[in-house]
């Protein structure tokens, strides 16, 4: 018998899937983000453990994306698999957001302009997959003119020969909503707020999901939100952002803020999506969870 002891491997890194699937995680766990479902606030009809459920349902989309999967299939896969579980749409955006930077980043250059290099080269196809991810989940959009009612998302697979008659590319789709979309600017600007939002998680000190709090109130007090614009209205938006700008300055409290914006009903999510992207590119460039 050796005497010789026994060698234990060191564990293994974590991979970009687990990464982008932590992220989801930890985005939820930040607490307070006022209007958004965190630890200590649900929704009517959103809870905790839907976004729980959510980011472990969306990890087979996430993987075709580390995969080299097209993009628009990645996505629509994650969001099927987000969609199983009883609360309905938890990380539509964070997702849309989060499958150009997992490509990039399986594809060793995790860079905004790399992520928006890949988002620009989506096809027609890829832009059919995303308007098929509509039907398993509703999203609040705003109702397009009348011109553009065949190219309503709402449709879903509906609106997939309209575009395939106009050769419309999923990157097509977005150019044509940055002016209402923040995850849209994101595709199109080289994801330049998800990064800048990373690199303050990687600044901040203390715990993970208290970091991620406070730089959802950053980016809340910075821009207005566009998925409050989208249902309440552009001057609730602006409201919003001034409200989170005096709470950031001392004049206001997060948790007082939290509990308001949840009565009234304001949620900003795109600022929850940029949050969930901006942890993934902090968890690649070695933020310690």
């Amino acid at each position: 018998m050796s005497d010789e002891p026994t060698r234990v491997d060191p564990p293994p890194e974590r991979s970009v899937v687990q990464h982008a699937e932590l992220a989801l995680l930890l985005e939820v766990t930040g607490t307070p983000k006022p209007g958004n479902v965190d630890r200590e606030h649900d929704l009517d009809d959103l809870r905790f453990e839907h976004f729980m459920a959510g980011a472990v349902g969306a990890r087979p989309g996430l993987e075709l994306a580390s995969d080299g999967e097209r993009v628009g299939r990645a996505f629509e896969r994650a969001v099927a698999g987000m969609s199983r579980q009883s609360g309905g749409n938890t990380q539509f955006g964070a997702l849309l957001a989060l499958v150009p930077l997992v490509v990039a980043a399986a594809d060793g250059d995790l860079t905004g302009e790399r992520a928006t290099e890949l988002a620009a080269e989506s096809t027609v196809a890829d832009a059919a997959d995303f308007y098929r991810a509509f039907e398993h989940v509703d999203v609040a959009v705003d109702d397009p003119p009348a011109e553009l009612e065949p190219l309503d998302v709402r449709r879903g697979a509906d609106a997939v020969p309209v575009l395939e008659e106009r050769g419309l590319t999923l990157f097509d789709v977005m150019e044509r909503s940055v002016e209402v979309d923040g995850i849209a600017r994101e595709w199109t600007g080289e994801f330049d707020r998800s990064f800048a939002a990373a690199d303050r998680l990687l600044e901040l000190d203390g715990a993970v999901p208290d970091r991620t709090a406070r730089v959802f109130l950053e980016l809340l007090a910075d821009e207005p939100d566009t998925f409050v614009a989208t249902k309440e209205g552009r001057a609730t938006a602006e409201a919003a952002t001034e409200r989170a700008r005096e709470a950031l300055e001392g004049d206001g409290d997060p948790w007082t803020l939290a509990d308001e914006f949840v009565a009234e009903g304001i949620n900003p999510g795109t600022t929850a999506d940029l949050t969930a992207a901006a942890l993934f590119v902090a968890l690649e460039r070695g933020l310690d969870v």
